[in-house]
């Protein structure tokens, strides 16, 4: 996964509590073992609909997504991570995330931001029709169109892992020297491969 530092980009707004990862990738599109090809299939049913938020022109390639709380409820799908990063997403700010979700979006690196929900929609209403918008997790905050920085708090150990782009087979091999380690001291007494 890469890094995330800092991004400055169109931002998008979904006003809505409780999207779950029904929605955000409809089962009909789990068929697949990739990471990739989930875009286009992102909140299916709900841009058949010309009035969908998303389909607004000003939220076209937009990189951040606003959204109302309990954002990513529902079954417990990583694929939901993966269709918001396929489609260009990068974060996603939210008063609150399932649980869930918020785990799967940091292994694949989608950065999950929690606002106050007084902030988000204050964020929302100075976004608008997709203005841009930057989140900087070094720094930990958020500026918004009017140039007005709202700090966030986050997880250190998710911070760390979010800067450096380390999902959990990345961390897991930073101690890769101490693994042998034991792995030559603890060396087993039976044969391992033997059939």
């Amino acid at each position: 996964m890469k890094a995330f530092r800092s991004l400055t980009a169109r931002a998008a707004v979904l006003d809505r509590p409780d999207v779950d990862t029904d929605q955000i990738i409809p089962k009909q599109f789990l068929k697949r073992i990739e990471r990739t090809g989930y875009g286009e299939f992102l909140f299916y049913d709900w841009r058949q609909d010309p009035d969908f938020e998303l389909n607004r022109p000003g939220f076209r390639g937009a990189q951040i997504l606003v959204s109302g709380p309990n954002f990513g409820c529902g079954s417990s799908r990583e694929h939901a991570a993966w269709a918001l990063q396929d489609y260009g997403f990068d974060v996603v700010i939210a008063p609150s995330f399932g649980d869930i979700f918020f785990s799967n979006a940091v292994q694949v690196g989608l950065v999950p931001v929690t606002l106050p929900a007084g902030e988000v929609k204050a964020l929302m209403a100075s976004v608008g029709d997709g203005a841009e918008v930057t989140v900087d997790l070094e720094t930990q905050t958020i500026v918004d169109p009017a140039d007005r920085v709202v700090a966030f708090e986050i997880d250190s150990f998710v911070r760390m892992w979010l800067l450096e782009g380390l999902d959990a087979i990345g961390r897991t091999l930073q101690r890769e020297s101490d693994i042998s380690a034991f792995e030559k001291r603890a060396a087993s007494p039976v044969s391992t491969t033997a059939l």
